[in-house]
């Protein structure tokens, strides 16, 4: 059995064969196949006895159409005849047929068709809705299942029988069938989704026939009737009219929030650390390409099984319940908890467990309610750590998890430090857990900790290495890779303060000698690369000591795949692009960490064509990745990359198309950043693309609703270092972006890329004042969106600017003025004195609506006042 084991795991496919299978592959799937584009059943009824249809290559119809249902009617005129025949076989099989078009592309049924007197779904509605009392349970199903295909779009035919179509729901409510049944309670979650209004008539039916079906039986309807309540929250339907159910709905959500005996999360719940992982235990993991802005889009998985079952629909019901009715569930609610949690006895750990699931759950929505029994909250879950129920000791990690920012909150209250310890402590207990379940669940829930306690963790930083690196000696892989995380949120968390000697000697020898261990094949690299990460940008310089082989790993990491996806067999390895992305973000983090100190390394290697070839690789993730280092690059070693400058900008600039930020907008707002780091660095050398990318970034600008607001961030920031660097040749087309370009500013926090961008607006005013004339009431807006500008030149520079406009207007009102100045409250403005040593601040709201000169005239003389602060702390008006 070994040897046919080893023999199976060695075997590799002839190149010969595997090259002919895929030929044949090829010329099946050829646009000169006569094989229909549908599945088998479709071609079983095209080619039935009974049907006088054609196959698709003896029609007229142009190549190009033959694989879609408007180029193939006598497909249809077939599926009609087999629904009209009251054969089942035939009926059951063109259903089936229409289900996978309605399935796959809908939208081909709701076109015109040349020889089809109707559209086809027009000519299906009717057939489908008489369908829904069928004795057959098989045509009930497939008939509601292709319906349900449309609820989304929302053809009008479909729209016109949306009646006919609720009365067959609450027909079909009590099905006998449970598909029938699940397929119900999805077409009222997604009628929820998308038209909630079409429900509202109908709600208190809907409701009740959810409640019941939410207790089915068939755990399969009582989880897709679970989804009907998040689906309530979203869509912002009246909670008056879910309120009155509560009572009867929060029972059954904790009911079914109990682990079923079926649960495939119960299975090896007992198996400890002493197990090795199997390959089957890990499950995929995918990294998160470099992202440079203020939101990533990054979603937070807080499960570690991720299965969806009723259970945790259940919870995440019960969570959205929260957020919408706030403390008014807690009468409810907290005596079901609390009798839970007193039952005894072995037998009933499982009703404990969904309690403690229940008090994690309702963390953010019942806050207010829980506040002032937080303590006692914390103090008996901390005492369920040392449960001898693995799975309840995981859980309620993570139900304090969900409470971390309220816990740092409280540090400063009396007996807050001591709690915090207190969980800091049982945590750092559960991380050294012998259970891999426990294991974690404890690492993941002092993750979310250290995120919120960030500095508050400095005075127990020694004891939390020596637990985390203990627990690095011990664990198998699976537990192996959150630990990585925990780690590297450490070092997120504490930043430089983890640059000590005392602290290096604990956590950097054993991650060095797993870096060394591991071959560049392992994806068990993966997490520690992410870790390194973290780590070298929170050292910094700190790092130097070992940047030099990681730097050359990363280098050797990128060579090696690339050749892989080119050259297999000359590579060694299989081609995994998650190294390539991995390895250039630790070299993103070693830029950022060690500054202009990873010149040297530059230098010596051949980086900068490697990552000009990643910027042009077919995957969005590594041109991802491979910008941001672009970026990082440009900011503390420009030098390397002004050899092949040029094409670094074309290919940065190919990203921000129309057609790029449509595909891939992370990696558009990657190139738009970098762009704007190589602007402040290479000064007029950008000449040659900066009109081609204000042309872009302005589309952005323009039309921002559904981006991603580090995109108009980022595109903002870099149309103002372009203008800043080349204001000759931006500023004579200002007129054209200034209001969408300032709204944009707006958006922006205090910082150094917003002060860049600000030279920019300065600059290119200076150069065409006109330019942004008629605009000046959203330049105010962008200057009042500052909490404090704290470059002192470019403070001067927003006084210079608006002074001048002043002059321009022509404002000159002798004795009178400092009236019309002082007025802090007029129509259009809002203006008050802001001064840091009297703590107060300056707000300039101006009206969007455009203005004429002579409205312009009076209302900068009524109202807009602008002031500075001098050194003496005394108030001088500049404008």
């Amino acid at each position: 059995m070994a040897a046919a084991a080893a023999a199976a795991a060695m075997w590799r496919p002839q190149e010969e064969g595997l090259r002919e299978i895929c030929g044949l592959l090829e010329q099946h799937i050829s646009p000169s196949s006569d094989q229909p584009g549908f599945g088998s059943s479709s071609s079983t009824i095209a080619s039935s006895p009974t049907s006088t249809t054609t196959s698709p290559s003896s029609s007229p119809t142009p190549r190009a159409n033959r694989w879609k249902v408007v180029g193939w009617p006598e497909l249809l005129q077939a599926l009609v005849q087999c629904l009209d025949s009251n054969d089942l076989n035939h009926m059951e099989g063109a259903m089936d047929a229409i289900y996978k078009i309605c399935e796959d592309v809908p939208e081909e049924l709701d076109v015109d068709v040349p020889g089809l007197s109707e559209r086809p779904i027009n000519i299906f509605m009717p057939r489908f809705l008489q369908l829904f009392q069928s004795p057959h349970a098989i045509l009930r199903k497939l008939a509601l299942g292709c319906i349900n295909q449309y609820i989304v779009v929302m053809p009008m035919a479909l729209y016109m029988s949306m009646d006919q179509y609720l009365q067959g729901l609450f027909h079909l409510a009590k099905d006998p069938a449970a598909e029938v049944r699940k397929l119900v309670c999805s077409a009222w979650v997604q009628l929820t989704e998308v038209r909630p209004t079409i429900l509202e008539p109908h709600l208190r039916n809907v409701i009740e026939f959810i409640l019941q079906a939410n207790e089915d039986a068939d755990e399969e309807v009582a989880l897709e009737a679970c989804e009907f309540w998040s689906a309530y929250c979203d869509a912002n339907l009246p909670s008056d009219g879910l309120q009155e159910f509560l009572p009867r709905l929060i029972p059954i959500l904790l009911s079914n929030m109990v682990y079923a005996d079926d649960d495939e999360s119960l299975v090896d719940t007992e198996e400890d650390e002493s197990f090795p992982d199997r390959d089957q235990d890990l499950k995929p993991r995918f990294h998160s390409s470099r992202f440079h802005g203020s939101e990533s889009g990054e979603d937070d998985d807080d499960d570690i099984v991720n299965v969806w079952n009723l259970r945790k629909c259940s919870a995440a019901g019960l969570d959205m319940l929260s957020n919408v009715f706030g403390d008014d569930i807690l009468p409810t609610l907290m005596p079901l908890i609390q009798q839970k949690l007193s039952s005894s006895g072995d037998a009933a750990w499982k009703e404990r467990e969904a309690a403690v699931l229940a008090i994690g759950a309702i963390a953010e929505g019942c806050i207010n309610g829980l506040y002032d029994h937080l303590p006692g909250i914390v103090d008996f879950l901390i005492r369920l750590l040392e449960d001898k129920f693995p799975l309840i000791r995981s859980i309620t990690c993570w139900t304090l998890s969900r409470y971390s920012k309220f816990i740092v909150q409280c540090i400063v209250h009396q007996n807050g430090r001591e709690q915090f310890d207190k969980i800091l402590m049982g945590l750092l207990r559960r991380i050294l857990d012998s259970n891999k379940r426990v294991q974690e669940a404890a690492c993941s829930a002092f993750a979310t900790l250290e995120e919120e306690a960030a500095e508050e963790l400095i005075p127990r930083l020694e004891i939390v290495l020596q637990h985390l690196l203990c627990a690095y000696g011990k664990y198998q892989r699976r537990s192996l890779r959150i630990l990585y995380d925990a780690i590297g949120t450490l070092a997120d968390a504490v930043g430089a303060e983890l640059n000590q000697p005392k602290y290096l000697e604990i956590l950097m020898p054993p991650l060095i000698a797993k870096w060394q261990q591991l071959s560049n094949s392992d994806k068990d690299l993966f997490p520690l690369l992410e870790c390194f990460t973290s780590i070298a940008q929170a050292l910094g310089p700190g790092f130097s000591q070992f940047a030099e082989p990681v730097f050359q790993r990363c280098i050797n990491l990128i060579q090696t795949q690339q050749l892989a996806k080119v050259d297999q067999a000359a590579a060694g390895v299989l081609y995994e692009k998650e190294f390539i992305v991995c390895s250039l973000d630790l070299l993103s983090g070693l830029a950022e960490g060690l500054g202009s100190g990873i010149e040297s390394l530059v230098a010596q290697s051949n980086l900068r064509d490697l990552l000009l070839q990643c910027c042009m690789d077919d995957a969005a993730d590594i041109r991802q990745s491979a910008l941001a280092l672009l970026g990082d690059l440009a900011k503390v070693c420009p030098v390397h990359l002004h050899p092949r400058l040029e094409d670094f900008l074309n290919v940065a600039v190919n990203q921000l198309s129309p057609a790029g930020v449509k595909e891939a907008v992370s990696v558009a707002n990657n190139a738009c950043w970098a762009i704007g780091e190589l602007a402040i660095k290479v000064r007029q050398e950008i000449s040659p693309v900066a009109l081609t990318v204000i042309s872009l970034l302005v589309l952005i600008l323009q039309n921002p609703e559904g981006l991603n607001k580090s995109l108009i961030e980022n595109s903002a920031i870099t149309v103002g270092r372009l203008g800043w660097v080349c204001p000759e040749i931006v500023a004579p087309h200002m007129e054209h972006f200034v209001q969408p370009w300032c709204n944009a500013l707006c958006m922006i926090r205090d910082d150094y890329e917003k002060e860049d961008a600000f030279r920019g607006l300065c600059a290119m005013i200076r150069a065409n004042p006109k330019g942004a004339m008629t605009s000046l009431a959203f330049i105010c807006k962008a200057t009042a969106s500052w909490q404090e500008i704290r470059s002192e030149d470019l403070h001067n520079e927003v006084c210079q600017v608006l002074n001048g406009y002043k002059q321009m207007l022509g404002v000159v009102h002798g004795s009178n003025s400092c009236q019309h100045w002082s007025l802090l409250w007029s129509k259009n403005y809002q203006c008050m004195l802001y001064n840091n040593d009297l703590h107060k601040k300056i707000f300039l709201y101006s009206r969007l609506s455009p203005l004429s000169a002579d409205q312009w005239r009076a209302d900068l003389i009524r109202a807009c006042g602008l002031w500075s602060v001098t050194s003496q702390n005394t108030c001088s008006r500049f404008v």
